[in-house]
C-alpha cells in the first residue's frame, strides 16, 4: 500500500513506520495519524513482523498537532473529527509497538510517544505538552499517561506550565526507556524490537496486555486476569515448545499457536 505522510519498511521482524513531513516537523493531522494507524494495523496482522517501531527523523518525533487545521475548528467540528480516535485504535494493537524518538514530541506528538509501549529516546529528545500556550490543554492522553508516567507533581507542571522534559530527565522520571546518541537511537530502537520479535509471540501479546491493564483495574483485579492469561498460555504449543528447550538446552523454535 502507497502512502502521503509515512514510509514503511521491515527490518527482519519489526516493522517501522517514519513520521514523514519534515518540512511541518512531522506535525500530527488527522491524514497522518489514519495512515499511521493503518501501517500499524497491517503489520499487526503479519505473521511476518513480531513488533513495530514508529520515528520521525533527527530533528522531530512529531512537534505536535498542526495547528492550521484546527485553528478555525468549532466545538462540533471537533466532536465529529476522528483524528483523536486514531489514538483509540493505537491501543488495540496487539504486538508491542516502541517509539524511537529524537528532537521535538511535543503536544499530540508527545502523546503518539506515551501512547506506544516503550519509547527509545536520542540525547536531543524533547518531551512536553505545551497545549496551554494556545489556549487549550491536552486532549488525546497527555494529562493521563504522563501523570501515570511521571507523577502528578511533575504534570501538573507539564501540563499547566508547559515544561519541556529533556531525554535525561525523561529517562530520570520513568517516561522513556533509555537514551542513546541521536546518530544510534532508530537503530536501538529497532535492535530492541528485533530482540522482543525473538520471543514466544502469543506469550507477548498476552503480557502487554497484562502490563496494561495495571493502568485499568485495581491490583486484584489485575492479579486475577494476570492469573488467567498464565493459564491460557500453558494451551499453546510454544510453551510446550519452550520449556522443552529449555530443558535440553536449545533455541526454541517459537510457532505463534
Amino acid at each position: 500500500m502507497s502512502y502521503e505522510y509515512i514510509l514503511t519498511r521491515v527490518d527482519g521482524r519489526v516493522g517501522i513506520v517514519q513520521i514523514n513531513r519534515p518540512k511541518a516537523l512531522n506535525a500530527l493531522n488527522v491524514d497522518v495519524m489514519m495512515e499511521l494507524m493503518s501501517a500499524l494495523e497491517a503489520f499487526d496482522v503479519d505473521e511476518a513482523v513480531g513488533c513495530m517501531v514508529v520515528t520521525g527523523n533527527e530533528r522531530a518525533f512529531a512537534a505536535g498537532a498542526d495547528i492550521k487545521a484546527m485553528a478555525e475548528a468549532t466545538l462540533v467540528a471537533m466532536l465529529n473529527s476522528p483524528m483523536i480516535d486514531q489514538w483509540d485504535r493505537l491501543q488495540k494493537v496487539t504486538k508491542p509497538v516502541i517509539a524511537a524518538v529524537s528532537g521535538f514530541a511535543l503536544g499530540g506528538g508527545c502523546e503518539l510517544a506515551m501512547a506506544c509501549d516503550m519509547i527509545v529516546a536520542s540525547e536531543s529528545a524533547q518531551f512536553g505538552q505545551p497545549e496551554i500556550n494556545i489556549g487549550v490543554m491536552p486532549g488525546a492522553g497527555g494529562t493521563q499517561r504522563m501523570t501515570r508516567a511521571v507523577g502528578k507533581a511533575l504534570a501538573m507542571e507539564i501540563v499547566l506550565n508547559g515544561r519541556f522534559l529533556s531525554a535525561s530527565e525523561a529517562l530520570q522520571y520513568g517516561l522513556v526507556n533509555r537514551v542513546v546518541p541521536v546518530e544510534l537511537y532508530l537503530e536501538e530502537a529497532i535492535k530492541l524490537g528485533q530482540q522482543i520479535a525473538e520471543r514466544a509471540p502469543v506469550a507477548i501479546r498476552l503480557a502487554k496486555e497484562a502490563v496494561n491493564a495495571t493502568f485499568e483495574t485495581t491490583l486484584q483485579s489485575g492479579l486475577a486476569l494476570e492469573r488467567r492469561l498464565f493459564y491460557m498460555l500453558f494451551a499453546t504449543a510454544d510453551q510446550k515448545e519452550g520449556m522443552d528447550a529449555f530443558i535440553n538446552k536449545r533455541p526454541p523454535a517459537w510457532r505463534g499457536e
